[in-house]
Formats: C-alpha cells, structure tokens, sequence
C-alpha cells in the first residue's frame, strides 16, 4: 500500500483557524508512533523539535514556534502538542493489516502554517515511512 492525503479541509472562527488532513500511512500504527511521538520521530519530517517529553503535561518546544506543553497523550494512539498560539492533534487509527489513518488537526491563531505547508510535511511522512520496514 502507498501512503495518500485527502483532501485538507479549512475552517475560520473568528481569528481561529482549523486545518484538518486524513492521512493514510502505509505502515502499522506501532511503527507509524514514533514518527509522531518523538522528537527524532517529528525532526524526521515535520521538522526540528527542541523538546519532547512523552508524557500528559509533558514539556514540548519548537524552534522558531516557542514552547509549550503535550495537552493529549494516549500512547499509539493520540498525541496533541499545544504551543503558543496553536494545537496540533495527532490521531492514529487502524488502517487495515499492514496501514494507518492519521487524522490530523491544527488550530491556530492568526497567520499560520497553510494547507500547502502540511500537505508537502505529510508527503515527506509517507516518503519516510514507505522507505521502512514493520518491526514485528
């Protein structure tokens, strides 16, 4: 299976804006996590990350974007980072056997990242992803 991306959608409330992806990975969530969940993991395609403690209320920092704190951790499952001024939610889901749905989420105050800028992250996921193996 190659990984796809649906269409993002957009959503405008006030100076908040709401960006969704679905996102389908050509890897098992157990070997999809650590892309998600770790900062070596996220350096890999989304970008550097000073900090990341793994854990609810953990600390998690991002050059350029300050710091800020893990809001949602349920392990192979969901991590939400919330930074100041924005969200993002990670949410995995089982995509078959060998695959899984990444359901994304960024919110966001004012000028942020454009659904372009995602959509090239996620293409650089899959890349990623499909270049690994499953760990058993």
């Amino acid at each position: 299976m190659t990984g796809s991306i649906e269409q993002g959608t957009s959503q405008t409330h006030g100076n908040t804006r709401i960006l969704h992806f679905l996102v389908r990975l050509p890897r098992s969530m157990e070997t999809v996590w650590p892309t998600i969940a770790t900062a070596e993991g996220l350096a890999a395609w989304f970008g550097p990350v000073d900090v990341l403690e793994p854990r609810l209320g953990g600390v998690f920092g991002v050059p350029g974007l300050g710091g800020g704190r893990v809001t949602a951790w349920d392990v192979d499952r969901v991590a939400e980072y919330t930074l100041e001024g924005g969200r993002m939610r990670f949410h995995l889901e089982r995509g078959g056997d060998d695959a899984s749905v990444l359901r994304f989420t960024h919110e966001f105050q004012g000028e942020g990242e454009s659904e372009a800028g995602w959509r090239t992250r996620f293409e650089r996921l899959i890349e990623n992803l499909a270049g690994s193996a499953d760990r058993p």
